[in-house]
């Protein structure tokens, strides 16, 4: 169904691309410091089903409207940097420590849906798969919606693997350092200002 050839390739690819540290990364850093491991691996899962998302919309040749019309991508940009920022605001604000108040399934379905829709409302994550995954296609072998499929899912497992120890990592190290709330209030600052660096970020792109 694949060109293996191709294929391993794309593995070697999709590897380098999964460990080059980003904006998805930072995020997800920031989610485990503020929130503790679990938060950092939910929000890791979120990214990762937004960007298997991503790999279905351009399977299907939605992520080429990106192209087509530059409005749209602005309009996704500026949705997506609106969205940091309100999550910027609230760290901001926060006074708890991580795990006082809300439920923790609450707070892992909260980490899973923030991370799935910052990477959802990101556009040059769109089109960098309209840009990247069709390279690893082979047309001669048909079944292309399986080809993306198969491509999709592996980038998909292999960033959650990557994401996931990154987000635990910085969890556990969040849980040691959160002893007390002054230190508590020091990792709120810091996701808020990550999440605030990652807005910037997102409206001073534009696509070349």
């Amino acid at each position: 169904m694949v060109d293996m050839s191709l294929y391993a390739a794309f593995l070697v690819a999709a590897f380098a691309l999964c460990v080059t540290p980003g904006p998805d990364m930072m995020f997800i850093v920031a989610m485990g410091g503020r929130g503790g491991p679990a938060a950092g691996v939910m929000a890791a899962f979120g990214v990762a089903c937004a960007m298997f998302v991503h790999t279905l919309a351009a399977a299907l040749g939605l992520s080429a409207l990106f192209l087509a019309l530059p409005t749209l991508y602005h309009v996704l940009r500026w949705a997506g940097a609106a969205y940091l920022l309100y999550l910027a605001v609230k760290a901001f604000r926060d006074r708890s420590v991580p795990g006082e108040g809300a439920a923790a399934g609450a707070g892992m379905r909260r980490a899973f849906w923030q991370g799935a829709v910052t990477n959802l409302l990101n556009p040059k994550v769109i089109l960098f798969n309209v840009a990247f995954l069709p390279q690893f296609v082979a047309p001669e072998k048909g079944h292309m919606w399986e080809q993306f499929l198969v491509l999709g899912l592996s980038i998909t497992v292999m960033g959650f693997a990557v994401d996931g120890s990154i987000g635990l990592l910085s969890g556990k190290l969040s849980a040691l350092l959160r002893r007390s709330r002054r230190v508590a209030r020091g990792l709120n600052i810091f996701s808020g200002t990550v999440f605030t660096g990652l807005a910037v970020r997102l409206v001073a792109s534009a696509p070349k």
